[in-house]
């Protein structure tokens, strides 16, 4: 029915391309890429014996325009999945507009070098007009609606999980519990253990440059900025238990408050454990999580990078980590009239994730609706042309495929709220 090209071999990758396996009545034929054409090939050959998918590989340079145009132009695909860096995102989605082929992402446009002069000049004027002031947002791909609209394609932004299926939540808490929502917060635990003594769960570059840098939340119509990791609150989650967890920018914040203009306060919280906080503080406080090449022995390193060599593979997580996830929104807002809370959450049990496809769970939270979100599209369930986001669109028929493909959701009526 559909050929899909999924750009990306890591953690997340892995997970989708088991999902498109499990869907072949959808994907009838997969091309996996990435830089290194090996990881590519185990993936193939991991996972053909259990699909009906035709499944081939290519080795891909995402940051080369040219190479994704002639990779796509041989594939002719139907959809392209990126599931690598947020840092090739504008190039893919390029390489798209000129091929005339959709595209999904999980994750908003960051670059790899903050200091690039046109794009710097672009972050300050940004900061200066909106107020907030993390290094990744949705202003670099929404200015690419147009191109996808005279190329008569679709671009769907940020169809993982955190953003993705929280947006989804809000839409689907909108339509059929809600007249109108008025705060949002999306809280985001993970309680797990690998027993390391520090180690990330999904890519360490992207993942420590989030946690380090400063918060925000939006309230009244404006950007409200923190110190990075300021705000503390503790949260009894459902399955898992009482945590620390504090606030950072999500992008999620950003589109949905452009879409849901009536909401007065969204904030976005995630949990740490007092180990891993003190290990980043560490490296901090020792310029490891610089993006800001430096000259070592005759040659340029980017130390956050070298620290990610060091540092455990997320994929290779899974078999070692133990206890559950659980990512969700509380709702307050009005129902005829009347104040109504809800909260909307997935648990996910890291063992039983590895069991099915050989990940931890924060690599299969994300994964699974990478697929859906592919899915959503190659099928047509959800259509337009230009660039949009998840909650664009009826929450329903991916409520439901959560439901089927391993993400079953729970709804919960006046939750403790979060002061």
């Amino acid at each position: 029915m559909s050929k899909v090209l999924v750009i990306g071999c890591g953690g997340v990758a892995s997970v989708a391309i088991a999902k498109i396996c499990q869907n072949s009545a959808v994907f009838t034929d997969m091309c996996i890429a990435s830089r290194t054409l090996s990881k590519c090939d185990a993936m193939r050959d991991k996972w053909q014996p259990t699909t009906s998918t035709k499944i081939t590989t290519a080795q891909v340079d995402a940051n080369s325009k040219e190479q994704l145009v002639s990779l796509i132009n041989s594939y002719k695909p139907d959809l392209v999945l990126h599931l690598g860096l947020p840092y090739h995102d504008l190039v893919i989605m390029d390489a798209c507009v000129e091929c005339k082929v959709n595209y999904v992402d999980t994750a908003s446009y960051e670059p790899e070098d903050i200091d690039e002069p046109v794009w710097r000049a672009k972050y300050e004027k940004r900061v200066k007009e909106k107020g907030f002031v993390a290094y990744f947002d949705y202003s670099d791909q929404w200015e690419r609606n147009d191109a996808f609209k005279k190329a008569g394609k679709m671009a769907l932004l940020g169809g993982g999980f955190d953003p993705g299926v929280t947006n989804v939540f809000i839409a689907y808490a909108k339509k059929h519990y809600f007249d109108t929502i008025e705060y949002v917060d999306i809280l985001d635990c993970n309680g797990g253990d690998h027993g390391y003594p520090f180690a990330t769960n999904f890519n360490p570059e992207i993942n420590l440059r989030e946690v380090s840098a400063p918060g925000d939340y939006f309230e009244n119509g404006k950007w409200v900025g923190v110190p990075a990791m300021s705000v503390k609150r503790v949260y009894d989650f459902p399955e898992v238990g009482q945590k620390d967890m504090y606030l950072l920018h999500h992008e999620e914040i950003e589109s949905l408050t452009t879409n849901f203009p009536e909401i007065k306060r969204m904030r976005f919280f995630m949990t740490f454990g007092q180990s891993y906080l003190t290990h980043m503080k560490c490296l901090e406080n020792v310029g490891m999580l610089s993006t800001i090449p430096i000259d070592f022995e005759g040659h340029k390193i980017v130390p956050i990078q070298f620290l990610k060599a060091l540092l455990p593979d997320p994929s290779t997580l899974g078999p070692r980590t133990v206890g559950k996830t659980n990512i969700g929104c509380i709702f307050t807002g009005v129902k005829d009239g009347k104040k109504r809370t809800l909260y909307i959450y997935n648990v996910c049990d890291h063992q039983e994730c590895y069991k099915e496809v050989g990940s931890q769970a924060i690599s299969y939270t994300t994964g699974v609706p990478a697929m859906i979100s592919a899915a959503m599209v190659a099928t047509g369930t959800w259509k337009g042309t230009g660039v949009f986001n998840l909650e664009n669109f009826d929450p329903d028929p991916f409520m439901d495929m959560l439901n089927k493909f391993g993400l079953p959701w729970n709804v919960q009526e006046n939750p403790v709220l979060v002061d």
